[in-house]
């Protein structure tokens, strides 16, 4: 093949190389969207308790996560929690932004014996959740079409993919608990029941 060809070829193989990329990202994406949520974001939390880019402030143990709570978080690792929610969200609805998070995040608000009324989650917590994420590598600035926003990396799909990979694989687990529980439960009845057998052949012995 000539240079000429060659040169020609160069744009048509970067063109497959991307787009294979870009497939195997929304694969990824899709992985992780058909899992559990709950559990996802569970095993999400703990991988990113080992970034050192996301920690929680200082005021974090002290602040509600918006108007509509009474009290703040009782769980330690709340806000690993809510930066792994805000992650998936991000995998889900990017190109996304704290406005749109606010919505999501919120929920309704007491106000005595008015009328509930919806209050939009903090801002500043998912602010702080979104500018950490970015410092560790997992979201960046996009724009799509109208939209404008933060959407997730690749290093963020692969963490996506391996958590969704384990929440597969629990499921899994937990079937076979439940199948080895009935033979465990049956040979407790079993061993329950033994002395009573041994009582009716004993009678039946003296009857005899």
């Amino acid at each position: 093949m000539t240079d000429a060809k060659l040169e020609e070829a160069k744009p048509i193989v970067e063109a497959e190389k991307k787009g294979s990329t870009q497939g195997k990202h929304e694969h990824d994406i899709v992985t992780a969207l058909s899992v559990d949520a709950n559990q996802l974001i569970e095993l999400l939390a703990k991988e990113l308790q080992s970034i050192p880019q996301i920690k929680p402030p200082a005021w974090a143990p002290f602040v509600k996560t918006g108007a509509s709570k009474e009290r703040p978080p009782a769980r330690k690792d709340w806000w690993h929690v809510r930066a792994a929610s805000v992650l998936r969200t991000v995998a889900r609805l990017g190109p996304v932004g704290t406005s749109k998070l606010r919505t999501k995040y919120g929920g309704k608000h007491s106000r005595g014996y008015k009328s509930e009324r919806f209050a939009r989650g903090s801002g500043s917590i998912i602010r702080k959740a979104m500018q950490q994420l970015e410092k560790a590598g997992l979201v960046k600035q996009a724009v799509k079409g109208v939209h404008k926003g933060r959407i997730i990396t690749e290093k963020a799909s692969s963490i996506l993919r391996a958590a969704a990979h384990k929440a597969l694989a629990e499921p899994r687990k937990a079937k076979t608990q439940k199948m080895q529980a009935p033979q465990s439960h049956s040979t407790q009845a079993a061993v329950i029941q033994s002395p009573t057998a041994e009582k009716k052949e004993a009678k039946e012995t003296k009857k005899q």
